[in-house]
């Protein structure tokens, strides 16, 4: 008999001749996914594919109530999983049974299940919270922004927490249903289509209904609530194109903002022979509060925009920054935060074709004119590695924007285009990283670029042109003259980089 025990407890034991690895107890999942940068964002051991958010909102108080359901599938035998939020938790329940949870850290909830979850097994967590998002602090801040008709939930990288629980990163992308309910009159914008238009609940309340239907990061999904003009309006192929101002924009800012967001659909187009197909079901913007939110952002399909952005007129510049996301962020998302320039770069590149287009000033124009005028400190930020504290450094963005510049330039146009369009077809809906945007353009070029990347990208320095127009300027003291959409960009970057 104890010989018999012994063999039972051996990490192998033979059956017919064959040797059986012995089952592994079940193990709590991460409390991350991985990321260099933010080690606890998002968590480890399952996959989220869905998430249906119905929510009630007290704009008087800045309460939320309402109930969250994950649809996700373990990737390991589970104890218990960790989800990311920081509103109060009433109860969880795990594939239909009552769970337990703590806190742990200032955005974790420790769930442990009533029956251990088998790897590849669904998953169903339904969380029942409530609280007031804008006194909650995590990260050492409050991300959750209360308007003076209702509240924001827009940010970057964190935003999630503060209205949602959630496998909080990039890397774990999921369908979204959103509904909320509001006091009649408020109007309420999320993300995608209206699968249904707003209805009647109780007594003097609206609920509201949002549906993305394609596969969306965390981060990008968002809730605008309050007093908003909604237009809506429908391309030529069909799709939805739904705008909302703010009723409490001066009516300067108000005109301004809508010279230039509703040109949404057209600089879409325009961007779709460009990047490639339209990834997405819907579109437009949304202008927010002044006062309330000093960045925009390009929360899928439908990018939120401070109003400050619109102080000096119109401004088309942020419009074309946040709809190339939808492809270059959005659609082909980073797979760790350090690659943010794949998101920022070229959305800023985006806005040097836009000039182009426009007869505002070449791409030539605006490199040369950066490469002679950014100060030292600029070229010290690597922007493929620039750091959590510097993830939205300028640099970020225009020295993103003048890698590809130079790119281009080696590899020649129809190579370059070929690059962009094949990126965001082989990435659509998934996650990418700048290995693999290298080794795309070496293979469509035939060319080694490894030296262009790290020159551009990784050395903390100024980098030299020996041939270049510029740097013959710049070595004769001579300023380029600025093109005519610089104001508008330089502008446009300076509030971006207060996200």
């Amino acid at each position: 008999m104890r010989r018999l025990l012994v063999a039972a407890a051996a990490t192998v034991v033979t059956i017919a001749g064959t040797a059986v690895p012995a089952t592994a107890a079940p193990a709590p999942g991460s409390a991350g996914i991985g990321d260099e940068y933010f080690p606890d964002y998002g968590n480890g051991g399952y996959d989220v594919s869905h998430y249906d958010i119905r929510l009630r909102y007290y704009p008087g108080e800045d309460r939320l109530t309402g109930t969250t359901t994950i649809l996700a599938t373990a990737e390991q035998d589970l104890s218990s999983f960790h989800l990311d939020f920081i509103l109060d938790v009433a109860s969880v329940k795990v594939n239909n049974r009552p769970a337990t949870f703590v806190r742990q850290g200032d955005h974790e909830l420790v769930v442990t299940p009533a029956r251990t979850l088998a790897d590849g097994q669904a998953m169903t967590v339904v969380v029942q919270y409530s609280g007031v998002p804008s006194n909650k602090v995590a990260a050492g801040y409050t991300a959750w922004i209360r308007t003076p008709d209702g509240g924001l939930a827009v940010g970057e990288p964190e935003m999630a927490w503060w209205w949602f629980p959630s496998n909080d990163h990039p890397a774990d992308k999921a369908t979204f249903d959103v509904s909320v309910a509001v006091p009649d009159g408020v109007e309420v914008i999320s993300n995608g289509v209206q699968p249904r238009n707003p209805t009647p609940e109780i007594l003097g309340w609206t609920r509201w209904y949002w549906r993305s239907a394609q596969p969306q990061a965390t981060y990008l999904a968002t809730l605008a609530i309050g007093q908003y003009d909604i237009t809506r309006d429908v391309t030529p192929d069909g799709q939805p194109v739904i705008n909302a101002y703010s009723e409490l924009l001066p009516a300067d800012f108000d005109a301004a903002a809508r010279s230039a967001v509703e040109r949404t659909a057209e600089i879409v187009e325009w961007q779709s022979r460009i990047f490639g197909p339209y990834p997405f079901g819907a579109q437009g913007g949304v202008v927010t509060p002044p006062g309330t939110l000093g960045f925009a952002l390009e929360t899928q399909t439908r990018p939120m925009y401070g109003a400050n952005f619109f102080r000096a007129g119109a401004n088309t510049s942020v419009v074309v920054h946040e709809n190339a996301h939808q492809w270059f962020g959005d659609s082909v998302s980073v797979a760790q935060w350090k690659e943010i320039w794949l998101n920022e770069g070229f959305a800023s590149y985006a806005e040097w074709l836009w000039s182009e287009e426009q007869g505002e000033g070449t791409t030539d124009e605006i490199f040369d004119y950066l490469y002679a005028t950014q100060p030292a400190d600029f070229w010290t930020v690597k922007p493929g590695d620039p750091g959590p504290s510097r993830l939205f450094d300028g640099a970020v963005y225009d020295r993103g924007a003048m890698t590809l510049h130079r790119l281009r330039r080696t590899v020649g146009d129809d190579d370059f285009f070929e690059i962009l369009r094949t990126w965001t077809a082989e990435h659509r809906y998934g996650n990418a990283t700048t290995e693999q945007f290298i080794a795309l353009s070496e293979k469509i070029s035939g060319l080694q670029l490894d030296d262009l990347f790290q020159t551009w990208l990784y050395t903390p320095s100024k980098p030299e042109l020996a041939t270049a127009k510029a740097a013959k300027a710049a070595n004769a003291g001579k300023e380029p003259k600025a093109p005519k959409s610089w104001a508008q960009i330089k502008r446009t970057h300076e509030l971006l980089h207060g996200h």
